[in-house]
């Protein structure tokens, strides 16, 4: 889709930041910019943002608005590096994910969606687990934070309540008050492992990866895949782009006393469930397409035969004929 005008740095970050931190990589849109401006106050930390300016009568609106955050809020001119698509085109998740990142300028980010709520400080986590630093300075590991979200949907408009560490977080889980982010879609979350999560104290690996797995990962910025840009609008464009992570020998670790939780925000149903069945029927291609890809570039690196490709090889054999094809070319 295109064309479309993206504007790095529209607004810059005053703060220099040590190379080692940890980016919030996001995107936003016009409806949420008072929640982008409270995760900037909140998190104090470089974070790297993607807007989408609609291209039309309410554009000025926008940039109106856009400049009275900044002016309003010390934080976002200290914090943030903004980055302005200006298009026609609604809901190119994958391509303003792109822009966040490519623009992000320290050597780790997270990619996170802009409603959940930072409960802990996960980069003081990171700095007490040395060997999860290596995982993730080697390019070979993605660090997971466990995503919550209240049952009753009002329970979770109010971020100021929510709990401030794995103990208060676990009374309400105990009360039935908050579970997993998304239980009725196990696939989204369910790799986390939730139950061993509870009584975890040490970081663990994700033994149970699933096509459709889609957590709030920190990863390292340069060497990883890029988001497909194909899937435009709601469902499979975040799992593509853990999918893809995935295959290329990354794997995921799961942090033990972090979490995050969702703050409530109403979604268009209706545009939701008729984008997801498209999106789903792509994804379906994507993956065969990027099996191909991962293991022939595997197989030409020389890779193969190393524990790189074991994602793939794991992965990659649930798809009828991959074996097969395979077979010929190695």
């Amino acid at each position: 889709m295109g064309p479309s005008k993206v504007i790095p740095y529209y607004f810059k970050a005053q703060e220099t930041f040590d190379r080692e931190e940890v980016t919030i990589s996001t995107l936003v849109t016009h409806n949420r910019f008072a929640v982008l401006s409270r995760l900037a106050s909140h998190y104090k930390g470089p974070v790297s943002v993607a807007i989408h300016v609609n291209d039309d009568g309410t554009k000025q609106k926008i940039l109106t608005d856009l400049h009275k955050l900044y002016d309003e809020n010390p934080d976002m001119r200290r914090y943030v590096d903004l980055h302005l698509v200006v298009d026609k085109f609604d809901r190119q998740f994958n391509m303003w994910r792109n822009v966040a990142k490519f623009f992000a300028r320290t050597e780790y980010i997270i990619m996170l969606d802009v409603d959940f709520y930072l409960c802990t400080d996960f980069r003081r986590s990171l700095k007490k687990n040395p060997e999860l630093m290596d995982v993730l300075r080697s390019g070979r590991g993605a660090v997971v934070i466990p995503a919550f979200e209240y049952i009753k949907e009002e329970d979770g408009e109010d971020w100021r309540l929510f709990p401030q560490n794995k103990a208060a977080l676990m009374d309400i889980v105990k009360s039935d008050t908050i579970d997993m982010f998304h239980r009725s879609w196990k696939r989204g979350h369910g790799s986390t492992n939730y139950t061993k999560w509870y009584t975890s104290t040490m970081p663990y690996k994700v033994t149970d990866y699933n096509y459709s797995y889609e957590p709030y990962v920190i990863f390292k910025k340069d060497g990883t895949p890029w988001c497909d840009e194909r899937f435009i609008g709601y469902g499979a464009n975040k799992a593509a782009c853990l999918y893809e992570i995935y295959l290329a020998g990354i794997d995921y670790w799961v942090l033990p006393d972090d979490f995050l939780i969702h703050q409530t925000h109403h979604y268009p149903e209706e545009t939701r469930a008729k984008e997801r069945k498209y999106n789903k029927k792509l994804y379906d291609y994507y993956r065969e397409e990027a099996c191909l890809r991962y293991a022939r570039m595997m197989i030409a690196a020389g890779d193969w035969d190393t524990d790189k490709a074991d994602n793939v090889k794991r992965e990659c054999a649930k798809i009828k004929g991959f074996n097969d094809v395979i077979s010929k070319v190695h």
